[in-house]
């Protein structure tokens, strides 16, 4: 059609929203968390343009500017649009960087990808699991996980209104809780089935197959996804540098962001 923005043809003629900031044939590909947007890495991405990358970020199918209507809204085919924009924009090598369901995305997009993936960032992913298992004691519950998607079902305004808030362990105002907010928002109400696929969810076998060196952000007061998960990544990649954020809740690329940059910028330096 006649759209100006940048956006990927999908299945049904549905599309994805995408932004490319820089140019050549390597990028640091950023994929938001669950019901978010490609602006929540508002703050991350100038520092990344600055120092030379290319930056590619992407709207999940059934959020921010992507069609809200996909049949799918799961999770691999999230991370099929993630691997379809990376052939589209014929990139070479990439660094995919994850932010909590994003991570998840991240991970399966990876194992897709091969060697053209040259690093994994976990950003307080949800990887390897979200939930708890027989022999994973990480995690959540399914018991919780199903009082969540109920909570929103009843009242998903203010469900998503305390959701913004509890990203943040740290003060941050007000303006930056309505801001989270509001991105939420813009998501489709449908999109809870993301979510869903969040529960049998189990990335071991996946993580421990990759063979790329992998960052994994841990937000110590992370009350969303468990810092254990997200420490658990070092039990089954090879190759594993955790990055403890002491005073984040889920949000390090907010809360902490000296650190969260520094390490990002260091790790993505020096493989792309």
């Amino acid at each position: 059609g006649g759209s100006i923005m940048s956006s990927l043809t999908r299945e049904d003629g549905k599309h994805i929203y995408y932004e490319d900031y820089g140019s050549g044939d390597a990028a640091v590909v950023l994929v938001h968390g669950w019901g978010m947007s490609l602006r929540t890495w508002d703050y991350t991405l100038p520092p990344l343009v600055d120092a030379g990358q290319r930056v590619v970020l992407l709207d999940h199918r059934g959020c921010g500017q992507s069609s809200k209507d996909f049949a799918d809204l799961g999770i691999e085919a999230i991370a099929g649009d993630v691997v379809a924009l990376v052939q589209h924009l014929g990139l070479q090598r990439v660094v995919l960087n994850g932010w909590s369901m994003g991570g998840a995305v991240v991970t399966a997009a990876a194992h897709l990808l091969g060697q053209r993936c040259v690093g994994l960032v976990l950003t307080c992913g949800a990887s390897p699991c979200y939930l708890q298992k027989p022999d994973y004691a990480h995690g959540g519950t399914d018991e919780a996980l199903a009082e969540t998607l109920a909570a929103m079902a009843a009242d998903r305004v203010n469900f998503l209104a305390g959701l913004a808030a509890g990203v943040f362990a740290t003060e941050v105002s007000q303006q930056v809780v309505d801001w989270m907010w509001d991105i939420f928002l813009q998501s489709s109400p449908l999109a809870a089935q993301s979510l869903a696929d969040l529960g049998p969810l189990d990335q071991r076998a996946t993580l421990a197959a990759l063979n790329v060196p992998i960052l994994s952000y841990v937000g110590a007061k992370d009350e969303i996804v468990d810092p254990a998960v997200c420490r658990s990544v070092a039990d089954y990649g090879a190759d594993v540098t955790l990055v403890e954020c002491p005073e984040s809740g889920h949000a390090p690329f907010i809360e902490e962001p000296e650190l969260y940059l520094r390490e990002l910028l260091g790790f993505v330096a020096a493989r792309l």
